[in-house]
């Protein structure tokens, strides 16, 4: 083999190697993506004289966007995951963190037992999950209305009116804390243990050792695991439409995803329904862009 031949097969090489990867991201990303764009200038129309016509897919540019741009159950649908995100984000970041630091700290006993413990909830599958907070949070099943009725209080509306907020984020609370303390407390592993026992030396107590050193040099990891919370309140979907049918405050369409499903599958309107996603996903890209680059600029002026 000459030198020639080895060179051109080494440059074939890395894209033998990535072509499985651009091939799956084509076949199950690109084209579905594509198609969804594609569907969502589409529309159904009556073609034909009279009653008695016959429904056409046809072109229709941007009619269904516009109508779910001014769709009022649609838009109602993100100001309830704002709601919904007010509660879960800073709850889920919060105790992620809170563990993390709890975990750091060097007298710490029970290490490996409570970070498995606490991650142990993430592993549950969401819809489990919400099945069995939802069977706690029924007056007839629940044992902490069962407490509060033994008590003459009654029992506790979990599911009633303004609380169904943070009886949804709490099992969003409850399955994410583990994932989100395990980034946060791997990042908090690799900080240099000189920095903490100069610290120590100095004088500083363990508070301000983790706020003044510990908390500024894991901001990377509490970032990536905001924008992972923040997608995912954007795609919530199992919590609401598990606990549906355990009461009347969760409509088909509470949450965006929820009126893409029942557009696309209960109604037949695919168009409509693609039109949503589109601009579901065009949202999220955007706010996470957005998240990405307000924090840079904030580390890097605190770096200057």
């Amino acid at each position: 083999m000459t030198a020639a031949t080895g060179a051109r097969r080494g440059s074939r090489a890395p894209y033998l190697f990535v072509a499985p990867a651009v091939l799956l991201f084509l076949a199950f990303l690109a084209v579905p993506i594509g198609y969804a764009v594609y569907l969502s200038a589409r529309g159904l129309r009556l073609s034909g004289k009279g009653i008695f016509g016959t429904r056409e897919e046809v072109f229709v540019g941007l009619d269904n966007y516009v109508k779910t741009l001014t769709d009022p159950e649609f838009l109602a649908g993100f100001g309830r995951l704002a709601l919904y995100g007010l509660i879960s984000v800073p709850l889920t970041l919060g105790l992620a963190l809170l563990f993390a630091l709890l975990l750091d700290f060097a007298g710490s006993r029970g290490r490996r037992f409570s970070r498995t413990a606490i991650f142990l909830p993430y592993a549950i599958p969401g819809v489990t999950a919400s099945l069995l907070w939802g069977f706690m949070y029924l007056p007839s099943t629940s044992p902490f209305s069962h407490i509060t009725r033994e008590l003459g209080l009654g029992a506790i509306p979990f599911l009633d009116g303004g609380a169904i907020y943070p009886s949804l984020a709490n099992v969003a609370v409850w399955g994410g804390v583990g994932f989100n303390m395990i980034i946060i407390f791997t990042s908090l592993r690799g900080i240099p243990s000189e920095l903490s026992d100069a610290a120590r030396i100095d004088g500083a107590s363990e508070w301000r050792i983790a706020w003044h050193v510990k908390i500024p040099l894991v901001a990377p990891a509490l970032v990536l695991t905001g924008l992972f919370a923040l997608i995912g309140t954007l795609q919530v979907y199992g919590e609401p439409t598990t606990l549906k049918p355990m009461t009347p405050e969760i409509s088909q369409s509470w949450v965006p995803l929820m009126q893409i499903y029942r557009d696309a599958f209960v109604r037949d309107d695919l168009s409509l329904a693609s039109a949503s996603s589109v601009i579901l996903a065009v949202g999220t890209l955007v706010v996470s862009v957005v998240l990405l680059k307000i924090t840079q600029r904030r580390a890097y002026g605190g770096m200057q």
